[in-house]
């Protein structure tokens, strides 16, 4: 049990650790059809409150997720361009739009991406 917990706050702090920082603050993302808030990369948590999330996401037209650019996964507003990050973990692709196929045998040289680990 304590391993779970160790592992889980290392996990926590490397995913706080993902910006430098000056760039992190609390916001709001829009995750999915939803807002997520909590403590991130200004770059992800673009909305500095939940009201002007749910503004945005009442919005669809300005909301690039509602065109559904993720083949699979789920969809980020980014402020980055294109707008938007796929999140293809758990999916069995990889790519900008979850498109690839994860490679299902080993060979020479292959580097597997991060969303095809399965821990």
């Amino acid at each position: 049990m304590r391993l779970h917990i160790a592992v889980l706050l290392l996990t926590l702090h490397c995913l706080a650790q993902a910006c430098e920082p000056e760039q992190a603050q609390n916001g709001c993302k829009i995750y999915g059809a939803a807002c997520t808030c909590g403590y991130g990369c200004k770059t992800e948590y673009i909305y500095r409150t939940r009201r002007s999330c749910l503004n945005a996401l009442r919005e669809r037209s300005s909301n690039v997720c509602s065109r559904k650019p993720c083949m699979r996964g789920i969809c980020t507003q980014t402020v980055q361009e294109p707008g938007f990050a796929c999140k293809c973990e758990g999916t069995g692709y990889y790519g900008q739009r979850c498109e690839k196929a994860c490679p299902t045998a080993a060979w020479r040289g292959l580097v597997f991406p991060h969303e095809c680990v399965v821990i």
